[in-house]
């Protein structure tokens, strides 16, 4: 492809800060190979991982029971790890395994315990855990589990929601306990559970609105994206009453986005007072690290939706393909700097701290040749127009915008990488392009390639490239080798991140 159009194909971060003269052509590249280089691993694996505070330590659950704890958002130590009847997270689990009684085992034989979410319910008093177990694409459950401590040990209470079932085995279930005698026969195709509607029972996430009602959001593939209020005095979901123009189920809850069994799942919505905006964020491909595994954004101004793109657009049943839906936050690429590139990044929580600092939690994998992942905390930036965008590097504590600087001081040449919208296991290697004093940007041949502007006062500042705008932050921050950067985050119209 033609230089300008890589540069446009590419999202951003700085190889340290610039020397800069009175013109485009006198500002001086840094040496990239004198970087110190980072080899990507923390040491602690924890998938799907789900974030909650307590006190002053900070813990991520995930899913086969594993869990670890850690004071300050870059150092974790495992504490649980296992679905076994070895692992303490649960006292009860495995004792009469009552949890597994309508999915059974998975095809290894053993039993999966995937993606809990955890939060302190004060109307209960405890800390309420919901979870999934599973045995195929479609057969699972979402259960609940209580706790004096947010470390557990959690007691299974009760089994909620149940998909993939048939005619045969939904006497199993509590769905025509809620729908009425022969009404769960909607659900079915034939005798066959009709999965490209209904959702797969798996990743629940729960969040507060802001009148403080309790919410929970989950699916993966199948029938998309759902969503139920709880009761929070008991845990348990509050059924609604059915309303189909407004794709409301009575037993599954509120359909939001998704379907046709098209790639999106690990659902979570984060509700920021600052921006009075909720944000739904689902991951898009196969969670494997070719499959293109990546995270999505939507956002609403209401928690039941409706839940839109930077274009406007939701994904609803009517749309028979997906991947130019919602903004790409990340993807799979590689920074200079970098022993191995990060691959398939998503199943993300997030969260906001005492501060107003926004913060997402996700799990990442490496192109070395293996399935080993790590999870990774990111800052999150607000935009002028109300997205959010994630920090190119793991957070570190160092993260601020970037005020305070001239934008010839801001100038300098910059590695940028576009995410895109596509859903695919290529990696997308960062490209050298100059931001010249002039407000111009240049590619790697000199030649004209967009323009940038920028706000000393708050960090703010946009990015075109071709006919494509992004709008974001300068951030100041390290990259993983500790190496200090300016970087720029931003997201476009178009649904695509630019760092």
């Amino acid at each position: 492809m033609k230089t300008t159009e890589k540069v446009a194909k590419v999202l951003l971060w700085v190889a340290g800060f610039a020397i800069l003269s009175g013109c485009a052509s006198t500002v001086a590249r840094k040496d990239v190979t004198s970087l110190v280089k980072s080899s990507n691993r923390l040491g602690v694996s924890v998938h799907d991982p789900s974030i909650v505070r307590d006190g002053d330590k900070y813990y991520i659950f995930g899913s086969h029971m594993d869990a670890a704890v850690s004071d300050d958002l870059t150092r974790w130590t495992m504490f649980a790890s296992g679905a076994t009847k070895y692992n303490k997270l649960f006292d009860n689990l495995f004792t009469d395994l009552k949890a597994f009684d309508f999915v059974g085992r998975n095809d290894q034989g053993s039993y999966s315990v995937w993606a809990p979410d955890v939060m302190w319910v004060p109307e209960m008093g405890k800390w309420l855990m919901y979870f999934c177990v599973s045995s195929t694409y479609i057969k699972s459950n979402l259960c609940f589990a209580t706790a004096d401590s947010v470390t557990g040990p959690y007691h299974y209470q009760d089994t909620v929601i149940y998909s993939g079932f048939t005619a045969l085995t939904i006497d199993k279930t509590n769905v025509e306990s809620i729908v009425g005698a022969g009404n769960g026969r909607k659900y079915l195709n034939f005798s066959a559970y009709k999965n490209t509607l209904w959702p797969n029972a798996i990743d629940p996430a729960l969040f507060r609105d802001a009148e403080n009602r309790l919410w929970m959001v989950y699916g993966s593939w199948s029938g998309g994206i759902f969503q139920l209020e709880l009761d929070p005095s008991t845990g348990y979901p509050i059924h609604p009453a059915a309303d189909e123009a407004a794709g409301v189920d009575p037993y599954f809850g509120r359909h939001l986005e998704g379907g046709w069994h098209n790639s999106i799942e690990g659902p979570y919505v984060l509700y920021d007072r600052v921006s009075d905006w909720y944000y739904l964020f689902v991951s898009y491909g196969s969670l494997v690290s070719n499959g293109g595994y990546q995270i999505r954004l939507f956002r609403s101004k209401t928690p039941e939706g409706p839940f839109l793109d930077a274009k406007g657009e939701s994904v609803d049943y009517m749309k028979a393909t997906h991947w130019q839906y919602g903004v790409k936050l990340m993807g799979n690429y590689r920074f200079p700097g970098q022993m191995t590139a990060y691959m398939a990044p998503g199943h993300n929580s997030a969260m906001i701290d005492d501060s107003g600092n926004l913060f997402l939690v996700h799990h990442v994998r490496f192109d070395d040749g293996t399935e080993y992942h790590e999870p990774r905390v990111r800052r999150l930036f607000r935009t002028a127009d109300g997205w959010l965008a994630a920090a190119p590097f793991s957070y570190d504590g160092a993260e601020s915008p970037a005020a305070g600087m001239t934008r010839r001081e801001a100038s300098g040449y910059f590695w940028v990488v576009n995410h895109g919208l596509k859903i695919s296991g290529d990696i997308v290697n960062a490209e050298e392009a100059l931001f010249a004093p002039d407000g111009s940007v240049r590619d790697s041949e000199g030649k004209k390639a967009g323009s940038w502007t920028y706000d000393g006062k708050t960090g703010n500042g946009t990015v075109t490239l071709g006919d494509e705008s992004f709008v974001g932050v300068f951030v100041r921050e390290n990259d993983e080798g500790g190496n200090p950067t300016l970087s720029f985050t931003g997201v476009s119209p178009a649904n695509e991140a630019l760092w």
